[in-house]
């Protein structure tokens, strides 16, 4: 396995996250899923997650031997407390949790537990930020991701059924702390002298 590094995105980032995301979009979409728009998202739903500085990604660190070569994200996970009114109640209590959006691992990298490694980044983070809760919505008529995330951990709270959402079944799983060895966290702010 390459050593990764988990970051976070900056601007010169979009297009790379961009093809991940469209990329992902287009594998679901070949399984049946329409949890994501066919061919992505546009720059105008992922500039404010790289502004707002939610926006992860997670590189493979041999990229830097060649820095002419463009290599995309092996993946992509958002982490904020930003809860979908349309989704979260207040009964809720939608600020005792972190919640995960645009979480993508690449064709070539699926099956290697990235995605797990990077659910317990982001359970370890919102652990860490005092939060009881970690959240994420999927796909109302996505079974298998559904039964993913109740294998990681995660029970369904409830599905909310709109009609002009494909998403809406929720999530969470308690906020612990937990050791994450798949890559290097960049983020820690001892390592970035926040």
């Amino acid at each position: 396995m390459h050593p990764l590094a988990l970051r976070r995105a900056d601007r010169s980032d979009l297009q790379g996250v961009l093809t991940l995301l469209a990329d992902t979009a287009e594998w679901l979409h070949s399984k049946g899923v329409s949890q994501w728009p066919r061919g992505g998202f546009g720059p105008e739903r992922i500039e404010p997650l790289i502004e707002e500085r939610v926006l992860y990604l997670l590189d493979d660190e041999l990229r830097y031997l060649d820095p002419d070569e463009d290599v995309p994200p092996v993946a992509t996970i958002a982490l904020d407390d930003h809860a979908d009114p349309e989704f979260w109640a207040p009964a809720d209590d939608p600020g005792a949790a972190l919640y995960v959006h645009k979480l993508a691992v690449a064709r070539p990298w699926a099956g290697t537990g990235l995605g797990d490694a990077l659910l317990d980044w982001a359970g370890a983070t919102a652990w860490a930020s005092g939060r009881r809760w970690l959240r994420l919505d999927c796909a109302k008529r996505n079974p298998g991701l559904q039964e993913y995330y109740r294998r990681r951990g995660f029970q369904h709270v409830r599905t909310v059924d709109l009609p002009h959402r494909a998403s809406g079944a929720l999530f969470q799983r308690p906020a612990q702390d937990t050791l994450v060895a798949a890559f290097r966290d960049l983020t820690l702010p001892e390592l970035i002298g926040a």
